[in-house]
């Protein structure tokens, strides 16, 4: 299954959330993004058809080995990007949405000259 930017978006955010507070139920992810309930349900659905989630008796979502590689690529490549703009100038405010769209679409290559280019700076 190919995940969407929307889905790389959710699993990003269980990731966040879970680093944070430890237990994320979806209610918490759709507080975080701002969507409506019905629209995270049908996500965390197809999500957990994907192999990409778990959900616990409890309401408790859990990332799968795949959801975990997926929201950590995503989140190394949202701070990295946010980092790279802000260093560049680039408010943070700005940069950290900006990073949001880009996270989804660069490639591998591209991503990873980027990223050396910032550690050369360091």
């Amino acid at each position: 299954m190919v995940l969407k930017e929307s889905g790389e978006m959710y699993l990003e955010t269980i990731y966040v959330l879970s680093k944070q507070k430890g237990f994320v139920r979806a209610i918490d992810v759709g507080a975080e993004l701002g969507y409506s309930k019905p629209s995270v349900s049908r996500a965390m659905g197809i999500l957990r058809e994907g192999g990409y989630i778990t959900v616990g008796r409890d309401g408790g979502l859990s990332l799968t080995e795949a959801g975990l590689e997926v929201a950590e690529r995503t989140y190394e490549r949202h701070t990295v990007l946010s980092e790279l703009f802000m260093r560049l100038g680039v408010d943070e405010k700005n940069a950290v949405n900006d990073a949001c769209k880009i996270e989804h679409v660069i490639s591998s290559a591209t991503f990873a000259a980027l990223k050396k280019h910032l550690n050369d700076y360091k």
